[in-house]
């Protein structure tokens, strides 16, 4: 013993007094993170949560609880749930929640995330008894806030807040699913029905619009195109109106200049075309009978000239005139005088023809007289 204490042992108790002592001292200090804090107990006693950083604990006499403030989330394994029509179904879901204050979350539950989890659990068979079976498979939504808000109320006194509870899936018994299976099927086969239904329904009303719109087209296109034909035929009867007064004004010019020689020509060419045609009948006007007066005039001319003298007259005031038609032999033919001029009949309201107020026509006219062969169209020349 004299050998320990001479030899240095109580620097050797120092030492290890002085190694629990600074081991003590260094456990007392605890450094936090900011996510963190720390329920203090000192002898049993709560006096409060501390941190984020160092704190310190007094050995032997403080006890610390660690409680993370982070938002953390645990799965509900699927749970059988009755609906209200009697079905079974298979629902499993997540719940998502952190500690807001974490003296209750020590205190006041053992396990908070236990508890959580049977709340949510019963909650969930509550709400999907009180539901039937296809408003559980619509309505997920409803489902989910419906039990965050009961379960946020539920763990506040924890001091723990719900944030969100999310349905995962839903798993309706095998029967059902097979209803189900034929339901959508039907379900599509309506819609598509009235999708095709509707389609054929807006086709015909575009088809009668279109129709419509074309009748009008067709009919607005013929009224303009009945107004052109309009227009162009006034135009044309207007173009060939002018066009025939033009050509009257022509004739009328040219014939201003044509001699009477021309005209008796002119006659005799129409006369020679009448005597070629096969008609029986012929209606001449009265003036034709002033034709034959300038070839008198010209065959008495000719005559005194040539010294001549004239046939003579055959006593009714006639000369005969001699006709030559090529080796035929000349006929005779005399005029006899012309018929006097006839009233108009009171009765019947018709004007009779009056006698050339030409003097150089005279009285001798004679109605034609048939041809020698029977040939009633042959006019015979009048001489005077």
């Amino acid at each position: 013993m004299q050998n320990f204490f001479t030899t240095g042992g109580p620097w050797i108790i120092a030492a290890i007094i002085i190694a629990v002592l600074l081991g003590i001292i260094i456990s007392a200090f605890r450094v936090l993170p900011d996510f963190q804090r720390m329920v203090v107990f000192r002898l049993g006693r709560c006096i409060g949560a501390k941190g984020p950083g160092l704190v310190f604990l007094l050995p032997f006499v403080d006890k610390g609880v660690r409680v993370d403030l982070r938002e953390t989330w645990f799965e509900v394994q699927p749970q059988t749930c009755i609906t209200e029509d009697n079905a079974t179904v298979s629902i499993d879901f997540l719940i998502y929640m952190k500690v807001v204050d974490a003296i209750p979350s020590v205190v006041q539950v053992v396990d908070y995330r236990g508890a959580a989890r049977g709340i949510a659990i019963t909650t969930l068979r509550a709400i999907v008894g009180d539901m039937v079976l296809d408003d559980v498979l619509a309505k997920r939504d409803n489902i989910n806030e419906i039990m965050r808000g009961k379960l946020d109320e539920a763990t506040s006194r924890w001091g723990i807040k719900v944030t969100a509870v999310e349905i995962r899936e839903i798993i309706p018994p095998r029967d059902i699913l097979e209803s189900m299976t034929k339901q959508m099927s039907a379900e599509r086969t309506r819609r598509a029905l009235v999708l095709e239904a509707d389609g054929q329904a807006e086709a015909a009303i575009k088809r009668a619009e279109g129709n419509r719109q074309a009748t009008i087209l067709q009919a607005q296109a013929g009224r303009e195109a009945t107004i052109l034909q309009a227009q162009a035929t006034r135009e044309a009867a207007i173009m060939q109106a002018e066009g025939y007064a033009l050509a009257l004004d022509k004739v009328y010019q040219v014939a201003n200049h044509v001699d009477g020689r021309t005209m008796n020509l002119q006659y005799l060419e129409t006369l020679k075309t009448l005597g070629q045609s096969q008609s029986t009948k012929w209606i001449m006007p009265l003036e034709l009978t002033s034709l034959v007066q300038p070839f008198q005039a010209m065959v008495q001319a000719a005559g005194q000239a040539s010294g001549t003298p004239l046939p003579a007259s055959n006593g009714n005031g006639s000369h005969p005139v001699t006709v030559s038609q090529g080796p035929m032999p000349s006929q005779p033919v005399t005029s006899t005088p012309a018929v006097p001029p006839m009233p108009a009949s009171p009765m019947s309201g018709q004007v009779r023809p009056a006698a050339s107020s030409n003097p150089a026509q005279g009285a001798n006219f004679q109605p034609p007289q048939p041809r020698p062969n029977g040939n009633s169209n042959f006019v015979p020349p009048i001489t005077q």
